[in-house]
């Protein structure tokens, strides 16, 4: 076992402590980010002639040797060593001898660490963009293929108006592109190079931090030593925009597990993505959906774990800091499931056209479109409320329809009633209706639609 740091203890530190301190059992996933952080780092050492130019090769040369094994799987870590930063510190001893320890000049795992963890939110974050992409792409599929089809909309989960399908399929679109725009958001403010920082003052050591950046691909340099090795809010916000994505995919996946209930029966989720009873054969069970809303919880969580763990942090480095990658590497495994989840039910997902459209064989949808058409007359917003109002009374009370009323009976409500308005009793008459941008209309949906394959470059 190595450790970079003893020379001044008395003895070592007992194995509970190291049980209890060490991070190699979730810090390994940092391994690929810590050899590219090094070999950048050995490299400029080399050429600011910190160290001699053969040594500095020599370094990267073995340490590109274990970023090979690290790639393949078949780099053996030592779950005794204290952390991912002595593992491969050990191992390039192993492989080029003591030129191995000039690696760590001018460095100190404090930055080194923050390197890492920047790298790899880089990494996974644009993944996770990119996976984002192809659920939107897959709705927007759905949505196209089931352009005719018009559902009940829900306010309070009470039946509210009818939009189409394809309408509230756009608006999961939407959610998406801001979860998106928030991750880009917290990708451009990470994308500074840390490493230089040391343990919090920097180095006298004549060493050029913008080469090391340039060769790991960050636009610029931390301008702070200190604030680089002590904050961790990149990582709390890139928790918080985890933990929005998944709020929004709780709420498909509560949309989803509801239109498949037998009281619904507006979808079928694929056999694929249901689970079956012990008890019950006759069950299909959304257990995927709802352990996606439960699992939300989970995101929640790991944000409130790194804001109670970095609250009153005294500056600089703490070890407390250790902690903040369990959380993060949760959230970001949990969240990539889910992705390729969602993007199999959209691409499986099955519409039951003829239940929904009994569902909206129901004036009680069509009492907005009949208070417009008194508006548009000139009746007030309030007096035309009162009149359909009154109207749904009486069919409710005496078990009526508007679609039964003759003339004479529509005057009693209004003057301004003409037979007419009985053709607002139509689905399809409703949301053609529509006009404002955005709206249900079905013309504005399509090219809503159209934009969308554009900007997602689907391919239909």
């Amino acid at each position: 076992m190595s450790k970079f740091w003893g020379s001044r203890f008395e003895k070592g530190t007992s194995a509970l402590a190291d049980k209890f301190s060490f991070s190699i059992a979730y810090d390994h996933k940092l391994a690929l980010y810590d050899v590219m952080g090094s070999i950048a780092h050995a490299t400029m050492l080399g050429q600011c002639g910190i160290i001699s130019q053969a040594e500095s090769k020599k370094i990267a040369t073995g340490l590109a040797k274990i970023g090979k094994k690290i790639e393949q799987g078949t780099f053996k870590f030592d779950f005794k060593e204290e952390d991912i930063h002595s593992n491969i510190q050990t191992e390039l001893k192993k492989l080029i001898g003591t030129s191995a320890d000039k690696l760590h000049t001018a460095r100190s795992r404090n930055d080194l660490i923050v390197l890492d963890m920047k790298l790899y939110c880089l990494y996974e974050l644009t993944m996770i963009v990119n996976k984002i992409a192809q659920v939107q792409k897959a709705i927007v599929q759905f949505a196209d293929k089931n352009i005719d089809v018009i559902i009940p909309a829900y306010t309070h989960l009470q039946s509210a108006q009818v939009v189409l399908l394809a309408h509230q399929l756009l608006a999961y679109v939407e959610m998406l592109e801001r979860d998106k725009s928030r991750l880009f958001d917290a990708l451009s403010r990470m994308d500074t190079m840390p490493l230089g920082s040391c343990a919090l003052s920097g180095t006298s050591l004549p060493i050029k931090r913008e080469m090391v950046a340039e060769q790991l691909g960050f636009p610029k340099v931390t301008a702070n030593s200190i604030d680089s090795v002590s904050d961790r809010d990149f990582i709390i916000e890139a928790l918080s925009a985890l933990a929005i994505l998944g709020m929004h995919f709780s709420r498909i996946a509560e949309d989803m597990i509801i239109w498949s209930t037998q009281e619904f029966n507006f979808v079928n989720i694929d056999w694929s993505l249901c689970t079956g009873s012990s008890i019950m054969p006759h069950k299909k069970n959304p257990d995927i959906m709802e352990l996606v809303r439960g699992e939300t919880a989970t995101l929640y969580a790991n944000l409130n774990k790194l804001l109670i763990l970095t609250k009153a942090l005294p500056l600089t480095y703490n070890r407390d800091l250790q902690l903040d990658k369990p959380p993060l590497f949760e959230s970001v495994e949990k969240v990539g499931d889910m992705l390729g989840l969602f993007t199999a039910l959209f691409n499986t997902l099955k519409v039951n056209k003829d239940v929904i459209k009994a569902k909206i064989n129901n004036e009680s949808f069509f009492t907005v479109d009949i208070m417009d058409y008194l508006i548009k007359k000139g009746v007030s917003y309030r007096e035309a409320h009162d009149i359909v109002g009154k109207m749904v009374k009486e069919c409710l009370d005496k078990g009526n329809s508007i679609k039964n009323f003759s003339k004479s009976d529509l005057k009693k409500y209004s003057l301004k009633f003409e037979i007419d308005v009985k053709k607002l009793l139509d689905p399809q008459v409703s949301v053609k209706n529509k006009k404002s941008f955005g709206s249900t209309n079905p013309d504005l949906v399509k090219k809503q639609i159209n934009k969308w394959k554009k900007s997602l470059n689907v391919r239909i």
